[in-house]
């Protein structure tokens, strides 16, 4: 008998969004609907797990973790990116990390609900519509004309930038590997510093991967280089943007706004600075969460396991040589 956690399903839809059934009874399912914070709480839990089904990156999974989980075997991820998994830590333990596909443009389409919301004032808009406020009272911004700068110019980014131009909006980006050829193909131009690129935008909008070099990329320094018309969106990872950096420059005024849908920490603790943060409109996580996106997750989860099961696992993350 082998046992499958199935960790962090905070829709409580894991077990509608694929047919685990085919596991057959060999495997044992156990859901965990709430994100168990404790270290100690957390080892208790899945001690005597040998399957783990972790989505993104709401439970990391580092080196003394994996430590305490002598019975893991296979640690299946959503997506196949996962910074907060030590996958060399799981190799020496004897774990396999493996991935799953995922769906294209749903982050894509909250940058740009995001982006819209800034610019048109929509939260505070609806709030005044139910409270029965002003009628018309402030005035929003167009972006037809207005500079865009993305920050990473990948399948995402490239989505974004697609959509700036179908706006009207001139479209920047920057990325230490971008060249002009690639950015000229989804109608931008290539910025020849980051620097530049936050300049000269009036939206700028983060869209690379974490990694050591893009952890804190957008600091104190860089948020000083854009207007304080501008507006900044991060649908990446939170700690590509120094949070304090950014609290201090939204309460300062610095920044006509900012919207976030990743933080450093998640869940995002209730009396954290950035639930007061002003001209701040945030989301919770919620780029990926989408009916479509999780049939692929979940279905490629039971893939994974099934293949393992087999002896022949596929969709496996090796670690960084």
């Amino acid at each position: 008998m082998h046992r499958c956690a199935i960790l962090d399903d905070y829709q409580n839809v894991a077990l509608a969004m694929a047919d685990w059934s085919v596991l057959g009874p060999e495997v044992e399912i156990a859901v965990f609907n709430r994100h168990i914070e404790d270290r100690g709480a957390l080892v208790e839990a899945l001690r005597d797990f040998d399957i783990i089904v972790a989505m993104r990156e709401r439970t990391p999974f580092d080196a003394a973790l994996l430590a305490a989980l002598p019975r893991l075997r296979l640690l299946v991820t959503t997506g196949m990116r996962n910074a907060s998994i030590d996958v060399a830590a799981a190799e020496k333990n004897g774990v396999i990390v493996c991935g799953t596909e995922g769906v294209a443009g749903s982050t894509a389409e909250l940058a740009w609900a995001l982006i819209l919301a800034l610019v048109r004032n929509i939260p505070a808009e609806v709030e005044d519509f139910r409270r029965g406020a002003a009628w018309q009272s402030r005035l929003s911004g167009d972006l037809a004309g207005r500079h865009l700068g993305i920050v990473g110019l990948g399948r995402l980014g490239a989505r974004v930038a697609r959509v700036g131009v179908a706006f009207g909006m001139e479209v920047a980006a920057w990325s230490r590997s971008l060249t002009d050829e690639r950015a000229s193909a989804e109608g931008a131009t290539r910025a020849p510093t980051l620097d530049a690129l936050l300049s000269t935008s009036d939206i700028v909008s983060v869209h690379v991967p974490l990694t050591p070099a893009s952890r804190g990329l957008i600091g104190a320094r860089e948020l000083a280089r854009m207007k304080p018309t501008a507006f900044l969106v991060n649908t990446s990872r939170g700690p590509i943007v120094e949070e304090s950096a950014l609290i201090e420059a939204l309460s300062a005024g610095r920044l006509a706004g900012a919207a976030l849908d990743v933080f450093d920490r998640e869940p995002l603790p209730a009396d954290h600075p950035l639930r007061r943060a002003e001209r701040l409109i945030a989301t919770p996580h919620i780029g990926y969460v989408t009916e479509a996106t999780y049939r692929v997750f979940y279905g490629d989860a039971v893939a994974d396991i099934v293949a393992w099961l087999k002896g022949k696992p596929v969709r496996r993350i090796a670690a960084d040589r």
